[in-house]
């Protein structure tokens, strides 16, 4: 077993299993992703900590991998089915929309940096993940085109209300994020029903916030 097959194990077995992941869909997809893969090439021994993981590389804005424990929590959540229709949200470099695709039926990806999704576009395709599209786009705005969604994931903390995404869940559907609208922060589940939103805590997580989903600065007169 190499290296990193090894501290894939020790995250499965030592950081998410233990974190009441159950699935064990999410756990065999995480054990199959090789995350050094999305990670820069001087993060790659940091790749399998509990931690955010900077992939910037000269980015417009700092973006991150999320902590593995709070992807596997939110993807455990989210209840993502074989023949799911999924958004991913902020995808950076793709590692979340990788585990994703062995999950649902067919995934978009969106980034609002050109590089990185260009990153994520050639990182996806060597895995053999072939249903997974990304694209270009800033994360309040999703991708409507290929809209409704049984799932959408936001890869990231959100600080506003993204009323865009909740629009683009088609009836039964749910949305999962960190959202720090309040403090403290939460990943939180919101579901559509009969036209209406209804959301609940699913447990405390401080992550970075995604770009364009910050909350929008009060002036004082």
């Amino acid at each position: 077993m190499s290296g990193f097959s090894t501290a894939r194990q020790k995250m499965v077995d030592g950081q998410v299993r233990p974190s009441d992941v159950t699935d064990i869909r999410i756990l065999d997809a995480m054990m199959a992703v090789p995350r050094e893969a999305f990670v820069p090439a001087s993060q790659r021994a940091l790749a399998y900590l509990d931690l955010d993981l900077d992939v910037s590389e000269g980015a417009s804005a700092k973006r991150f991998l999320i902590k593995p424990v709070v992807t596997a929590k939110m993807l455990q959540a989210a209840e993502i089915k074989q023949g799911d229709n999924v958004l991913v949200v902020g995808c950076a470099t793709g590692y979340a929309a990788a585990i994703i695709a062995r999950l649902a039926g067919q995934v978009t990806a969106t980034e609002s940096d050109s590089s990185l999704a260009a990153k994520a576009g050639d990182v996806l395709p060597g895995l053999g993940l072939a249903n997974v599209t990304v694209r270009v786009a800033a994360a309040a705005e999703g991708d409507p085109a290929n809209a409704p969604y049984d799932a959408i994931v936001i890869n990231g903390a959100t600080e506003i209300v993204p009323d865009r995404l909740y629009d683009q869940l088609k009836e039964g559907g749910r949305l999962v994020g960190v959202f720090a609208t309040t403090q403290p922060p939460r990943a939180t589940i919101v579901t559509r029903s009969h036209g209406d939103f209804g959301n609940r805590a699913l447990f405390d997580a401080a992550v970075p916030v995604l770009p364009g989903l910050e909350r929008v600065a009060a002036f004082v007169f």
